[in-house]
């Protein structure tokens, strides 16, 4: 005799979901009715440790799915624990009312996301309805004394109970598809999903009358990492990613206490994503006990480690693993330390006793670990030893220092670490703030990646010596190193009263775009430099807003001369001698935007063309001629005279032109 029970309310609003949201990954269903079979299996397993008196007790422990092209239907059966009349009451009302909350709820935030969030609300058998216009449940216990029972229901607000004939232990799921779902009577439709999500269950899984099971099985990762060859692996890879450049290394781990799980992982050998490849999102593969529940878990590595490929099979997590459950919490962060603390572990030896191999590594990938340093603080004792950089030492682009290795360098008296910030090795390796390092032979690290602005945030000190920039408006280097004799004698400094009036020309000239004019006491070789007078650690942020297109203002600095310098003293001379104001302006102009130019911050460089181009037809024009700046723009590019002799520049007449500000 059936009988009709109601739906409670949320498990209607579930089901209301599921039949009328249109999902790209429908097949999702199957993967759930095979893990739901699955536990039924290992249910049984674990009560048969102590109990004989079952139905079938030889009967093998197997799924079978079976098709029927013609009625539409689509039937998962298994050899389980199987489920009495108040079990599958109890059994199908637990699953929707424990989840359907949280799992509608999560629907509302990202719908698109069914198929990852479905398994972790314990709503997983409930997805069947996406695909079938009705469900029946058929299920004998394994307890001989029970009754077979039919549940059924076709996605409305009820569904009918009645006595059933079945004979053997387990349970049936028969699947009404709806219309539009013919494909998942193909047997080469099922296998292949059976391929992909679950082709590492334990128990075997027959399609239609096939003699060999569909899935494998037999889990790689399960194995023991003296068994699986390297061959192996790299198909294994392969497989999982389609990235067949291969990985760079794999890591095999396996735990008994105080959690039991194991772990594949790699190291792609390319930071670039593979267009083909089926892993579209960063994550690794999630499975309980061997079922996969989670295609792209973001929660078992921090961010900075999301290159790693690979997967994590959990004991202890259950397959109905929900967010809200403080159980799944605890073996989630758990798990999350642990596997953290390995590839760590992993990459720290590698960088000790594989240099060349690790380097291979970072250069893919460091940008990734400097990262972790500025956002996981907690981390940072084990991403130092992970950091490399290119420096002063040798002016080698191709060779890498460590940290301690700076530290062991450090020069007389030196008690800080200095680093320069630039867009490529090229501009820092020219940068003007270098110029008094090199001739105390002070190394400098170099700072230019991208996310290498970030880094001071991050990385303030090292084992106690505090990293300082070299743009820095205190820096002090009169006690560090030992000065190198020039190769030429410098001319003598200008005077107190030539500089002070250079100095103050400059400023007028500058305005507001500086904070100061002053001498410089490191600059050697170059004429200016730029110094920041921001000692905070995001004092480069301005270059990360630039990076991602966001508003951002280029910070003002104060502009050191050198007193020394030709130019400095040429300039000096002009002021001097009075008149040529637009030259004197030109100059003026032409320091500041190559010192920008220099630190890699000038807003626009083409701008400074039209200056550069009438700088050097003033450098050229014939003795005594009198130049118009405005004049001299409709003839610019017209060669000079061969036989045209250099000219005083002090003696040019350059007329009423002025130099635009935004020059």
């Amino acid at each position: 005799m059936s009988e009709q029970h109601s739906f409670q309310a949320e498990t209607q609003q579930l089901l209301n979901i599921l039949i009328h949201s249109l999902y790209t990954e429908k097949e999702i269903f199957l993967r759930e009715l095979i893990s739901n079979a699955s536990d039924a299996l290992n249910r049984l397993q674990f009560e048969m440790l102590t109990n004989d008196d079952v139905v079938d007790p030889q009967a093998d422990l197997e799924i079978h799915i079976e098709l029927d092209e013609e009625a539409k239907t689509l039937t998962v059966s298994d050899t389980g624990i199987g489920m009495n009349r108040d079990e599958i009451i109890a059994g199908l009302g637990t699953i929707a009312k424990s989840g359907a909350k949280a799992f509608i709820e999560a629907m509302a935030d990202k719908p698109e996301d069914a198929a990852a969030i479905i398994g972790q609300f314990g709503v997983g058998f409930y997805s069947a309805f996406m695909v079938a216009k009705q469900v029946d449940v058929i299920s004998r216990s394994f307890r001989p004394e029970d009754q077979a029972v039919k549940w059924s229901a076709t996605g409305g607000t009820n569904y009918t109970l009645e006595t059933a004939a079945k004979d053997v232990r387990g349970t049936e799921v028969v699947i009404h598809l709806k219309d539009d779902e013919e494909e998942f009577t193909r047997g080469f439709r099922i296998k292949d999903i059976i391929r992909r999500h679950s082709d590492y269950v334990a128990f075997p899984i027959y399609v239609e009358d096939d003699e060999e099971p569909t899935n494998k099985q037999q889990a790689i990762w399960r194995r023991a990492p003296s068994e699986v060859e390297d061959e192996e692996y790299d198909s294994f890879y392969k497989m999982l990613t389609m990235d067949f450049a291969g990985a760079s290394h794999h890591i095999h781990m396996r735990a008994d206490v105080p959690m039991q799980f194991y772990a594949l992982l790699f190291v792609p050998a390319g930071g670039q994503r593979n267009m083909f490849s089926p892993r579209s999102e960063a994550g690794l593969k999630l499975y309980a006990r061997k079922v996969l529940i989670e295609e792209y878990n973001r929660d078992l590595l921090p961010e900075y480690l999301s290159f790693v490929q690979g997967l994590v099979d959990s004991e202890d997590l259950p397959l109905s693993v929900t967010r809200e459950s403080i159980q799944a919490t605890r073996v989630m962060a758990s798990l999350k330390k642990t596997i953290t603390r390995r590839v760590l572990s992993e990459l720290k030896r590698m960088a000790k006793n594989d240099r060349e191999k690790y380097l291979k590594i970072y250069q893919e990938f460091g940008a990734y670990l400097k990262q972790g340093l500025v956002i996981e603080s907690d981390d940072r004792g084990d991403l130092e030893p992970l950091l490399f950089f290119q420096t002063t030492l040798d002016d080698d682009p191709s060779a890498f220092h460590t940290l301690d290795e700076y530290v062991e360098r450090m020069s007389e008296n030196q008690d800080d670490i200095y680093y320069v910030v630039a867009d490529d090795y090229a501009s820092g390796s020219r940068s003007p703030h270098l110029d008094a390092f090199r001739q105390r032979g002070i190394e400098v690290l170099y700072f230019t990646q991208p996310v290498d602005a970030m880094l001071p945030m991050g990385l303030v000190d090292f084992k106690e010596r505090k990293l300082v920039s070299v743009d820095s408006a205190e820096l002090d280097l009169a006690e560090v190193g030992a000065a190198a004799e020039a190769d030429e004698p410098a001319k003598d400094a200008l005077e107190a009263d030539s500089f002070g009036a250079l100095t103050e020309r400059v400023k007028a000239t500058l305005g507001g775009r500086v904070s100061d004019v002053r001498a410089s006491k490191t600059l050697v070789g170059s004429p200016a430099r730029l110094v920041s007078q921001d000692e905070s650690s995001n004092r480069y942020m301005f270059r990360i807003n630039r990076l991602l297109d966001q508003e951002y203002e280029l910070p003002v600095k104060a502009l050191e001369l050198n007193p020394r310098h030709p130019l400095m003293h040429n300039l000096s001379g002009l002021i001097a001698a009075g008149g040529a104001d637009d030259l004197v302006d030109a100059v003026a102009e032409q320091v500041f935007e190559t010192a920008l130019l220099q630190d890699g911050i000038h807003p626009d460089p083409s701008s400074m063309a039209d200056r550069l181009t009438l700088l050097m037809q003033a450098a050229t024009e014939s003795a005594g001629a009198e130049l118009d700046f405005a004049e001299a723009k409709t003839v610019i590019g017209e060669p000079a005279a061969a036989e045209t002799p250099q000219i005083d520049l002090g003696d040019l007449d350059l007329g009423d032109a002025t130099v635009p500000d935004d020059l």
